[in-house]
């Protein structure tokens, strides 16, 4: 992550751009965060932000699909794995928790998004490309679905609406998007731990069953 007044390199330009806009758009919102205040962060022009990225709708879509793509890019080849259904999800959520604490500030403007999204709070041409977004934050939802109801079929889970169960359960799996913040000193072993305690509320929701 770059810190504000940082300069844009020249091996990836566009990368350090969505770092910092992702950092302004969490602290500030989409309708308060400028792209001059985007601008200062990289210690760039505004023109050298428009370069990249047309407008500042762009460039938070822009943000948005990173921050998914960060996040499938880590669990699909989990997801991919032979495993019994019931460890396939716990090892999917905890890559998911954890890689969301990682890229925190991308991942509360996919949640921004979201929510700009469902209040129809954009302009035709956003809800052209947040309909896309959308579609894709879907699919991987689906992802855990998949597991989820393996698990069901293997006699682990018992629940009965997978569509309200598969809501509840990204809802606790996401909820560090809304109340994490980093520790001084926090290592990666502090947030492999932390993340375990929010898969373990999350999987407790699913009615496991008992051993025979």
């Amino acid at each position: 992550m770059l810190e504000a007044g940082a300069r844009i390199s020249a091996s990836n330009p566009a990368a350090d751009i969505l770092d910092v806009a992702a950092r302004c758009f969490q602290e500030r919102g989409y309708q308060a965060t400028s792209i001059d205040e985007v601008a200062r962060g990289v210690g760039a022009t505004k023109g050298r932000i428009y370069y990249h990225f047309r407008s500042k709708p762009d460039l938070f879509a822009a943000v948005f699909r990173a921050g998914m793509e960060m996040l499938a890019e880590k669990v699909r080849p989990v997801a991919e794995l032979d495993l019994p259904a019931a460890e396939k999800l716990r090892r999917m959520a905890q890559v998911h928790v954890v890689e969301l604490i990682r890229t925190q500030p991308y991942q509360r403007v996919v949640w921004q998004g979201v929510n700009m999204h469902l209040r129809g709070a954009t302009t035709p041409d956003q809800r052209e490309a947040f309909d896309e977004l959308v579609r894709t934050r879907n699919a991987y939802g689906e992802l855990f679905r998949a597991a989820m109801e393996a698990a069901r079929q293997e006699g682990t889970f018992a629940f009965d609406n997978p569509s309200v169960v598969l809501q509840v359960f990204l809802v606790s799996l996401n909820s560090p998007i809304i109340w994490y913040s980093p520790r001084p000193g926090e290592t990666e072993a502090d947030i492999d731990r932390l993340a375990s305690q929010v898969v373990e509320f999350a999987m407790s929701g699913l009615n496991q069953k008992e051993a025979a």
